[in-house]
């Protein structure tokens, strides 16, 4: 992986010290892409102060690495990112948001707008550590035309003091999602909400989440799969909890509008299995590294 410095989109608070403009792509700011390209103007809301536009038009060798960091206190950053990706490419995306110390207090709000043209595919690895006092809003939507597949994972290895996300995800004939999110968290209130769409004929997706919830957490998911014609989806939910101050919800919802459509869920919530922990431990493991070991299969299962 790229040092995080020399990511091909770089932003440390407000300031953008780094721009990578590789073969095929064109790397801006989202201000300026505004400037650039009256087109542009339909995906963003308003025009942006911050963020990112990224516009694949050929193949490219290599991942794209973009990382967008909270370096100093009370820190508010509004992005607004954009990412097109041309008919047929298939791209690899590393994004990684963070804040450099613990007690920064900062405020991440991010709304992204992630366009598939047809026949595209689409890996995104989408990473996040924060500190115990920041806010984080991400809040993405993505539009997949006809073909067009996207693999899309989030991960908290640090979760902040309040984290609202939000993803939406509108598939148009014979495209396919995966929508996968994993976290742990402990002091801190967690609520996501993921829709998939399936538009048209042929579209399919999935929505599986792993959470664990730890010391005074307190996590809700809302996952809802939308069926508007003859199309799969599937929720894959489950929660795991690891204190007794802890408190998971699970919602999942289907709404079907095509009686050709095939949508389904399953959800679950769960501890820590004594049966499992004495087993390890029977193996030598002490406790700590038994309940990790439990958790760490459980978020990547």
């Amino acid at each position: 992986m790229k040092n995080v410095k020399n990511a091909d989109y770089y932003q440390i608070d407000n300031r953008i010290p780094e721009i990578c403009q590789l073969k095929g792509i064109e790397v801006l700011s989202a201000k300026l892409a505004w400037e650039k390209y009256n087109w542009t103007k339909k995906y963003f809301l308003k025009k942006p102060k911050h963020g990112y536009f990224i516009w694949v038009k050929k193949q490219p060798q290599l991942p794209i690495f973009t990382c967008i960091t909270i370096a100093n206190k009370n820190i508010k950053q509004e992005l607004q990112n954009l990412l097109v990706v041309e008919k047929n490419l298939k791209i690899k995306i590393q994004g990684t948001c963070n804040a450099l110390k613990r007690n920064l207090a900062g405020v991440h709000q991010a709304k992204g707008k992630i366009i598939l043209k047809q026949g595209s595919t689409l890996q995104y690895r989408h990473i996040h550590s924060w500190g115990e006092k920041d806010i984080v809003e991400p809040n993405y939507e993505f539009f997949l035309e006809k073909k067009a597949k996207l693999d899309y994972s989030y991960k908290v290895f640090s979760p902040p003091k309040k984290l609202k996300m939000k993803t939406l995800i509108t598939l148009l004939e014979g495209s396919s999602a995966n929508l996968n999110i994993v976290g742990k968290f402990s002091q801190t209130k967690t609520e996501f909400e993921e829709t998939l769409i399936l538009k048209e004929k042929g579209a399919s997706g999935i929505i599986k989440l792993r959470l664990a919830g730890n010391k005074n957490s307190e996590i809700t998911a809302y996952s809802k799969v939308v069926a508007q014609s003859e199309s799969k989806g599937h929720l894959d939910c489950q929660g795991l909890l690891m204190n007794k101050d802890s408190k998971i919800s699970l919602i999942p919802e289907l709404i079907c509008k095509n009686k050709k459509a095939q949508i389904t869920h399953e959800a679950s919530i769960g501890k820590i299995s004594e049966e499992a922990l004495n087993y390890l431990r029977m193996r030598g493991l002490k406790e700590k590294e038994a309940i990790n070991l439990i958790i760490n299969g459980f978020l990547e299962n």
